[in-house]
């Protein structure tokens, strides 16, 4: 997926860092690991900075959330739909590219009774090296 140029996005200097931070990460990042990166790219940002940018960058279009049941969330630097699996042992997060029967939307709306929008799949289970380490 081709990015924009962070600076020809018109953002705050700390907006870019966060930006950067979480574009040129290879997995998904919680908002500590952004500010842990972010802090050393520019060592006056606060969390609440951290914090508010990724809300920012959000709601924007320029990153996407992955919220968990207990209130906590990773960052992911696509934002094209996509599925993840979970790790129920360790916790790795990882994306998954497949395309869903084009009428899985339409089967989870009517069992629901919901006006469906959109239908992300999380598969949880545990990772190959939690496998391995049995």
């Amino acid at each position: 997926m081709k990015f924009s140029a962070i600076s020809e996005l018109g953002l705050t200097r700390q907006r870019e860092v966060v930006l950067e931070v979480v574009r040129e990460a290879h997995g998904h990042l919680t908002a500590n690991d952004v500010f842990v990166a972010a802090k050393a790219k520019l060592p006056s940002i606060s969390f609440a900075t951290v914090y508010n940018s990724l809300r920012y960058l959000k709601e924007s279009g320029h990153i996407a959330e992955i919220p968990f049941g207990n209130g906590a969330s990773r960052f992911d630097k696509f934002t094209h739909r996509h599925d993840h699996a979970i790790c129920t042992s360790c916790g790795k997060l990882v994306d998954i590219e497949m395309e869903l029967p084009p009428d899985l939307v339409k089967r989870a709306a009517k069992y629901s009774k919901f006006k469906a929008e959109t239908l992300e799949f999380t598969l949880r289970g545990l990772c190959p090296d939690c496998v391995k380490k049995g």
